[in-house]
């Protein structure tokens, strides 16, 4: 079979080493990929949002399934234009991409199903907003309505730092029309955790649990990012706490979006905050999380294609979910100045050395070649992700790999899953 993976970072690259390893599959394409993408499939070049492209490229190769990274494109309407033309696609429609395009449709909606989140308040005046602030006070929570690659969300531990993370968003416009409107949410105490799940709009098959970590600096300092590591599992994702996301999270959304005419089909993620056992829905995301999807990938035993007709074909119940019984951890490595302004083109060298490690694979997220030259192509450059028995071994392997690996300005947290290695 052949298979379109859609998308360029890291998340597209464990997902295409992922179906790499299936009997079934012939050929995979990715667009537009990056240069270790390139290594295992043919990356072409076509925007993720050139949505006829795409669809001429799916007709001309007689692609039979095509899997969808990033969010932007879901939100845009891509699974709606392919199933039109009768080509099978994995992810949700648009209208059901809101749970992750729209917060304040996300907010709404867990209001009205009564799932466990933040009190929040909208706004889209600033003044009234400000006044909002003032009054509620700080730790506090401001929110860009739309998307914003993961880094819309302001945490703000005093009133000046809320002002002025307000300002950034409704006024600078940092993550433009995303912030015309702001959700102002109380501020969750707790652990966080992701948690994702496949499902078919009629069944679900869980995912292994995560934890991602969203600031720039150790212990868990500077400006949120797309992600800079994960690990899987996540402790706090007790068999107990597990049984209630399912229960009181993950089942009421599928099925309240059924029960309002929505059917969500493809991968939805929780972001969880958890507290004395309770969980709390930070956010939900309509795809695969970057950087959780590179571990769970590592620790995966299922057939991603095999998965991925079930959902299309709508028979996910049929499928056994396999997970190995080791750990594993994520380090992602950034260019100097992430999540801020960075400098491309600098050239990657170890990475050779790194194939020759057991259980230890690095996904491209942000690279490229020119002139024959491995170089960087983005503010997430490499995943360096391995695993082990436990978390802890994992961690050693993924920092010993670490080690060989250098470009200028390369940039990582040295605590990835620190956390879980802590925990009382």
């Amino acid at each position: 079979m052949k298979v379109l993976v859609v998308g360029s970072g890291g998340r597209e690259h464990a997902i295409v080493w992922k179906l790499s390893q299936s009997n079934t599959v012939d050929r995979i394409f990715c667009a537009p990929g990056n240069a270790g993408i390139s290594e295992i499939a043919e990356c072409v070049d076509i925007s993720v949002n050139d949505f006829d492209a795409l669809i001429n490229f799916v007709k001309h190769y007689w692609i039979d399934i095509t899997i969808v990274g990033p969010e932007e494109p879901l939100a845009k309407g891509i699974v709606d234009v392919f199933e039109r033309e009768g080509r099978k696609i994995v992810g949700p429609s648009k209208i059901a991409a809101q749970m992750e395009s729209s917060k304040v449709f996300a907010k709404e909606f867990m209001k009205r199903h009564r799932i466990p989140t933040a009190e929040y308040k909208v706004f889209t005046s600033h003044t009234h907003a400000e006044e909002y602030i003032r009054m509620k006070g700080a730790p506090i929570v401001i929110k860009a309505e739309g998307l914003a690659a993961g880094k819309g969300v302001i945490v703000a531990n005093d009133i000046d730092e809320a002002l002025n993370g307000l300002k950034l968003i409704m006024k600078d416009k940092i993550f433009g029309d995303a912030g015309n409107r702001v959700v102002i949410e109380d501020c969750l105490k707790g652990e966080e955790a992701s948690y994702m799940v496949f499902t078919d709009g009629n069944s679900i098959l869980p995912m292994a649990s995560s934890q991602d970590h969203k600031r720039v600096f150790d212990m868990d300092q500077g400006p949120n990012t797309g992600g800079m590591g994960a690990y899987s599992p996540a402790p706090v994702v007790t068999s107990e706490v597990e049984k209630l996301i399912l229960d009181k999270i993950i089942k009421p959304t599928i099925f309240g979006l059924k029960s309002e005419k929505i059917k969500f089909k493809g991968i939805l993620y929780a972001g969880l905050m958890i507290k004395d056992g309770l969980p709390n829905v930070l956010e939900f995301n309509c795809r695969l999380g970057d950087p959780e999807t590179q571990p769970i990938m590592m620790r995966m035993n299922n057939d991603l294609l095999d998965i991925s007709l079930a959902i299309a074909d709508e028979r996910l119940d049929k499928i056994i979910p396999a997970w190995q019984n080791n750990a594993s951890v994520c380090v992602v490595l950034a260019s100097a100045g992430y999540p801020g302004k960075y400098e491309k083109g600098k050239i990657i060298k170890g990475l050779d050395e790194v194939k020759k490690l057991k259980d230890t694979v690095v996904f491209h997220a942000g690279t490229a070649y020119v002139d024959n030259n491995l170089v960087t192509n983005g503010g997430r450059v490499l995943g360096v992700t391995a695993l082990g028995e436990n978390i802890k071994l994992a961690k050693e392997k993924a920092y010993k790999a670490i080690e060989k690996i250098h470009f200028e300005g390369m940039h990582y947290r040295k605590d990835i899953a620190d956390r879980a290695l802590n925990r009382k």
